[in-house]
């Protein structure tokens, strides 16, 4: 089938390569023009409007979104006027699910259609495929399946439900992805400041626990290529950022009332690797000098 992609980043532009691999036509839009005239090489259509893609797709006509989330509704408001009802627009960047259900009210009685998809996969999706998470009717997800089943794995594709399901079963996989690289950043740190750490080789490790252990996961065979490159991780800085969908995560579970303490403490472990020499930290080791005259490093101040 032929479908209009609008955002060629990290993710959109593998996608599109993807689905141009898998027999589908891509009619494509970004920002940079460069990155448009990149995937035309490749096969894809060439749009330098908004208007030129939405006029290079037949109808009914279906738009998938890969853009950063602080610009989508300035993208939706032009898509509708632009689009002819029966279209199809989704969603697939890292939206909030709050914000396709406000999206959908206000798409409701134009005609035009909307979903929401949750996509995982980042830079290694051209090769593996992407594991996709759909929120919508039956209908609409009925009709981008063609698509789906090119882009996913086998197996890679879900309905997980009415609008909004798809950004937030993503949500929560990503929250349940803090914790677990949290855990293995903080299992490391153990080894490394152990007795037998620095005997330790961590790919070789990280291999081993991917061989039938109950800890096995892509992300120790992500592990296993950042130690073979760089054994001790110099040359990084721990600075840890955060794409939005773990504070979602933390806030849906104080309004669910449902504890989920890993990931929050994970969340908030981003935020503090962040700050050398933190006020909070600074705080807390002059209230332990005060109350129980703890050592205390800086300030020409130590009291044993």
């Amino acid at each position: 089938m032929k479908i209009g992609m609008v955002g060629l980043g990290r993710m959109g532009m593998n996608m599109a390569r993807r689905l141009l691999r898998g027999g589908h036509q891509v009619a494509a839009w970004n920002r940079s023009l460069d990155k448009t005239e990149e995937l035309g090489r490749e096969g894809g259509e060439v749009c330098r409007t908004l208007a030129e893609l939405v006029a290079a797709l037949p109808e009914p006509k279906v738009v998938w979104l890969m853009l950063p989330a602080g610009v989508v509704d300035a993208h939706l408001a032009q898509l509708r006027e632009l689009l002819p009802a029966g279209s199809l627009i989704v969603e697939g960047g890292n939206s909030y699910y709050k914000d396709d259900l406000r999206r959908g009210a206000e798409l409701a009685g134009t005609g035009i259609a909307y979903a929401d998809a949750g996509v995982s996969g980042g830079i290694w999706g051209l090769e593996k495929g992407y594991c996709t998470m759909v929120g919508g009717t039956v209908a609409d997800f009925a009709r981008i399946e063609p698509l789906l089943q090119t882009l996913a794995p086998p197996g890679g594709y879900l309905h997980c439900g009415p609008l909004g399901a798809g950004h937030f079963v993503k949500m929560i996989h990503n929250g349940i992805e803090y914790g677990m690289m949290q855990a293995y950043g903080e299992g490391f740190a153990l080894l490394e400041a152990s007795p037998y750490g620095q005997e330790l080789n961590y790919a070789e490790l990280s291999h081993l626990w991917n061989q039938g252990s109950v800890v096995r996961s892509w992300l120790l065979e992500l592990l296993e290529r950042a130690f073979a490159a760089d054994p001790r991780l110099t040359e990084l800085q721990g600075h840890v950022d955060d794409s939005g969908e773990g504070r979602w995560t933390v806030q849906q579970a104080v309004e669910s009332g449902v504890s989920a303490p890993v990931i929050t403490a994970a969340l908030f472990r981003r935020f503090e690797s962040r700050h050398d020499n933190a006020f909070e930290n600074r705080l807390l080791a002059a209230l332990r000098r005060e109350f129980g005259g703890h050592a205390v490093k800086g300030g020409g101040d130590e009291r044993g």
